[in-house]
């Protein structure tokens, strides 16, 4: 075998995206907050990048924000930096600290070095109202269980354990494993009585239902004496929930005795209780949606769209650091300047092929959706990508990462821009109508039926074919699971 070394040359060709091209592809791709997020930083980042402000009586406050920034940068470049040195003790550097700290002012102060008592309580009311307006972080369930459990006067054995036990619940409140595994990870010494009595203390607390070990004990837990139909509810959850859920009562009544008034009564108890005691412990705020564009109309019935611009601050090259270069600088503050005046446009020419493509993309959706503004989402239209990267000219990658988490505030109601996307079926006449509108009619066509004798999904087909809707009878069902539609037989009313 012999080993060759060789060199060899050839053409091809390979995509490489610019460093510009991949800054404005996640610019566009952000939605509008991110994108006021992505701005602080960059200004934060870049001294030669700064906030253009559009009232020429802005506040004084603001400009001069930029400009301790702009100072702060320039000693960025040109300042050195505080060392150890420890042959000198840093007296340079302590000295220089000390000139700068004699150089501060003593802005509302009556004499010497005290302030007055009039600074003092204002400076505690600013303080009061701020920690006033500090959000409360929200009580998890380990701590209200807690807090709970340590009422129980018991031996400290017990109480560790249960201590214990609880910091080991799952978010839903159950304990994830059987409690002779949890002695075995617990690492001291505790009888499985004592376990066990730990264990029937916290499955006392609230919520009730918390400490159970699966879902049919912690639906038995939240059972009590004062509960209707308490013993058929029992009965329900130990032996025939599978039924129950099948919407089986008749096998039920059979099986038990018990009539199908008193399963139907008890079954509307048992919806009462929560299988997930915990969760809502787990719950987040949610977020408020700031929409990117707006639709309006104008006084000749056209839909306009229009992009929120208050959360994108206008930005522009800072003037000083312009001058800096024209007046002559040394090289390596040349070099640092010109890099971040080459970033700042970077990001201000993003920002707005960023604006220009999203108005056009939407404005192009919109055009193509005037039926779902005028009349609502009964006559949304079936929309692809690629049409609309067709109307616009662009790449259909380039009209996905525009709609992308981009919210759009219409008449009818707020919606994420890529709700006016999605296939559809033709019609008997061979009109072509949005699945959306096949599922509307779905809807109507279960609620209006007989529940004593609903509709199979075989029926559904023929309903839905009576109305120019020609479908198979498995994407019927498809639709009828995804709107969360039960079966035939559960939907029966006994």
């Amino acid at each position: 075998m012999h080993l060759n070394f060789s060199q060899q040359m050839k053409m091809s060709q390979q995509m490489k995206l610019a460093p510009r091209m991949i800054q404005s592809m996640e610019i566009l791709q952000l939605p509008l907050m991110a994108l006021d997020e992505r701005i602080e930083q960059e200004i934060s980042e870049n001294p030669c990048l700064e906030r253009l402000a559009s009232d020429p009586d802005a506040p004084e406050a603001e400009h001069n924000r930029e400009e301790a920034r702009e100072e702060a940068a320039e000693k960025s470049v040109g300042e050195e930096i505080l060392q150890v040195d420890s042959n000198n003790n840093n007296e340079a550097d302590f000295e220089r600290l000390l000139e700068i700290s004699q150089d501060w002012p003593e802005d509302n102060y009556t004499s010497g070095s005290k302030p007055s008592s009039n600074r003092m309580e204002d400076d505690s009311d600013r303080q009061h109202d701020m920690i006033s307006n500090v959000a409360i972080k929200p009580q998890s369930l380990t701590e209200y269980l807690l807090e709970q459990f340590f009422y129980f006067n018991t031996p400290v054995e017990v109480r560790d354990f249960g201590e214990f036990l609880i910091q080991n619940l799952d978010p839903n409140g159950r304990l994830p494993t059987t409690l002779p595994e949890v002695i075995q990870v617990y690492g001291r010494p505790i009888s499985p009585t004592d376990a066990q009595a730990a264990l029937n203390l916290i499955q006392r607390l609230d919520p009730p239902g918390c400490g159970a070990r699966d879902w049919r004990e912690c639906l038995l837990l939240q059972v009590t004496e004062e509960t209707p139909h308490r013993d058929v509810l029992t009965t329900l959850i130990t032996s025939h929930f599978e039924d129950l859920a099948q919407n089986r009562l008749p096998l039920i009544e059979r099986k038990t005795g018990y009539s199908i008034p008193t399963i139907k009564e008890a079954f509307e108890e048992l919806k009462k209780l929560d299988p997930y005691p915990g969760k809502g412990f787990e719950a987040r705020p949610a977020q408020a949606v700031t929409p990117d564009v707006f639709v309006d109309k104008t006084a000749d019935d056209k839909w306009i769209v229009r992009l929120e611009d208050e959360y994108t601050p206008r930005l522009r090259i800072s003037k000083r650091y312009q001058e800096m270069l024209k007046a002559g600088v040394d090289a390596k503050t040349k070099e640092y300047i010109k890099r971040k005046i080459d970033s700042a446009k970077w990001l201000i020419e993003s920002i707005e092929q960023r604006h220009n493509t999203l108005k056009r993309v939407a404005q192009a959706i919109v055009d193509r959706q005037n039926g779902f503004l005028e009349y609502g989402p009964e006559a949304i239209s079936p929309l692809k990508m690629q049409e609309i990267a067709d109307v616009v000219k662009v790449h259909v990658t380039t009209v996905s990462r525009a709609v992308d988490d981009k919210w759009i505030q219409t008449p009818r109601g707020l919606y994420p821009l890529k709700r006016f996307f999605g296939g559809g079926t033709l019609t008997e006449t061979g009109e072509e109508v949005a699945w959306d509108i096949i599922r509307i009619k779905l809807k109507e066509i279960v609620e209006a039926e007989d529940k004593n004798d609903p509709l199979s999904d075989d029926a559904l087909v023929e309903e839905l074919a009576k109305h120019g809707y020609n479908l198979a009878r498995r994407t019927v069902t498809k639709y009828r699971k995804a709107l969360d539609i039960p079966s035939s037989r559960q939907r029966r009313a006994y």
